[in-house]
C-alpha cells in the first residue's frame, strides 16, 4: 500500500462548537489504545518466555524506568489540545507482561495525579504478554469485566517444499512459543470486556490484541477472523441483553480495516449511514487507511491494525443529539518525537532498539466522546 502524508499529525482542533450551536457548551472525553511494545518488568518470570526482558539479557531496572518514562509522556500528551486538557479517561493497552507493570505505570510521577486504576488479567500467551485497561477513577466507575479466552487452532496446510516463502513460513509457526505442537493450539491473548459508568452513562468497552501473522498473512489469518468473530459475539451478547447498549471495541488486531477479520467478522462499516442496527460498528480507521495514514510499518508497508470502533448507539442522530455521550472524532497520535529521525528505520514509529528504550512500534489511537452540558 502506498502510504501519503504518512506522517500528518491527525490534529483535531477542539473548537467543539464547530458544526455545532454557538451556545452551546460539551464535555469531552478522550478515549485511547496503545501498544506499549514488550513493557516487560525485570524479573525472570519461570512460567513465560521472558529471558529477553531480564538483567541478564540488559534489561536493567534503568531500561525499565526509561520505557515508563516513555509511555507515561505519551499517555499525558495523547488526544489534549489547547482546549482539552485532559488525559484519556479510558486508555486499552497490549503486550504488557502483568499487572505489577500497570501499577508501575499509573504511579508514574507524570501520571500519578490522574487517578488511573488497573482492570487486567493474565492471559495464557506464552510470551506472558497480555492486554489490560486503565481508567481514570474519577471518571470511570467498573461495574463487571472478565476475560474472555481465544480458542484457535494450527490448520493442516500443504507446504511446498520447493518454495522457499511457504518453507519459511512453516519454521515461523514451528519455532512461535505460542504453538502447542502436541495440541495444535495456537496460545493467544484474551479478549477484556469491562463494563462501568462513565460519568453515570453505562458503556462496555472490549480491549483486544489479536493473533500475529507469525507464518504468514494468508496462514494465520483464521486465527484472525475467529478473533473477530468471538468480538462479535460478545458484542451480540450485550446487544441481547440490552438493545441499546453502547460498546467500543479497540485493539491491535494484527490486520488492516479491510481485512476478513474485521470487514466480515466484526461486521464493521466504512460509513456512518451504513449503520441501521443496534448491533452494527462504525470503523472511522477504515477512511483514515484508505486516505494513507497508518500505526504501524509491518514488512516495510503501512498499515493501520490499531484501531477502535464504535456501535451504533454512540452515533449521533444529528447535531442536536448530544444529550448523553456520542462519538465525535478520531485520530492517530504520531507527534514527532514519537518518530524515528535517523537510519535505516527513519520515519518509523521509535521503538525498543538494541537495548535502549524506545516509546513504541505502533503509534497510539484515539477518539473523542461528547455531550452537551446543559
Amino acid at each position: 500500500m502506498k502510504i501519503k502524508h504518512l506522517f500528518l499529525v491527525f490534529a483535531v482542533v477542539f473548537s467543539v462548537n464547530k458544526g455545532f450551536s454557538q451556545d452551546k457548551k460539551f464535555k469531552v472525553h478522550t478515549v485511547a489504545f496503545y501498544n506499549f511494545e514488550n513493557l516487560f518488568d525485570t524479573i525472570n518470570d519461570p512460567d513465560t518466555f521472558d529471558e529477553e526482558y531480564t538483567p541478564a539479557n540488559g534489561w536493567t531496572k534503568k531500561n525499565y524506568n526509561k520505557k515508563l518514562d516513555n509511555l507515561s509522556r505519551v499517555l499525558i500528551e495523547l488526544g489534549t489540545s489547547e482546549s482539552q486538557k485532559n488525559s484519556p479517561v479510558i486508555i486499552g493497552a497490549c503486550e504488557i507482561e502483568n499487572r505489577r507493570v500497570l501499577e508501575d505505570l499509573v504511579k508514574h510521577p507524570v501520571l500519578i495525579n490522574k487517578g488511573y486504576k488497573v482492570v487486567h488479567f493474565d492471559s495464557p500467551d506464552k510470551r506472558g504478554i497480555d492486554v489490560g485497561f486503565l481508567y481514570q477513577e474519577k471518571h470511570f466507575q467498573p461495574t463487571s469485566y472478565i476475560n474472555v479466552p481465544l480458542y484457535v487452532y494450527e490448520t493442516e496446510t500443504t507446504v511446498d517444499k520447493k518454495d522457499k516463502k511457504s518453507k519459511e513460513e512453516e519454521k515461523e509457526v514451528e519455532e512461535n512459543v505460542n504453538y502447542d505442537k502436541k495440541t495444535k493450539r495456537i496460545y493467544t491473548r484474551d479478549q477484556l470486556l469491562v463494563t462501568g459508568l462513565l460519568d453515570g452513562e453505562e458503556i462496555n468497552v472490549i480491549v483486544n490484541h489479536w493473533p500475529s501473522r507469525s507464518g504468514g498473512e494468508k496462514r494465520s489469518s483464521p486465527y484472525r477472523e475467529a478473533a473477530g468473530r468471538l468480538n462479535r459475539k460478545i458484542m451480540d451478547s450485550i446487544i441481547k441483553i440490552n438493545p441499546k447498549a453502547k460498546f467500543i471495541t479497540m485493539g491491535d488486531l494484527n490486520d488492516g480495516p479491510y481485512n476478513k477479520s474485521v470487514k466480515e467478522g466484526i461486521g464493521a462499516k466504512l460509513k456512518k449511514t451504513e449503520l441501521k442496527e443496534p448491533r452494527d460498528v462504525y470503523n472511522p480507521f477504515e477512511q483514515m487507511q484508505k486516505d494513507g495514514h497508518a500505526t504501524l510499518f509491518h514488512r516495510d508497508a503501512g498499515d493501520i491494525f490499531d484501531q477502535i470502533m464504535v456501535s451504533q448507539q454512540l452515533i449521533p442522530a444529528d447535531n442536536n443529539d448530544y444529550g448523553s455521550f456520542k462519538y465525535w472524532k478520531a485520530g492517530i497520535y504520531n507527534k514527532p518525537f514519537l518518530i524515528q529521525k535517523t537510519g535505516q528505520w527513519k520515519g518509523y514509529p521509535l521503538r525498543n532498539q538494541n537495548g535502549v528504550p524506545g516509546f513504541s512500534d505502533h503509534f497510539p489511537v484515539y477518539i473523542y466522546l461528547v455531550k452537551e452540558v446543559k
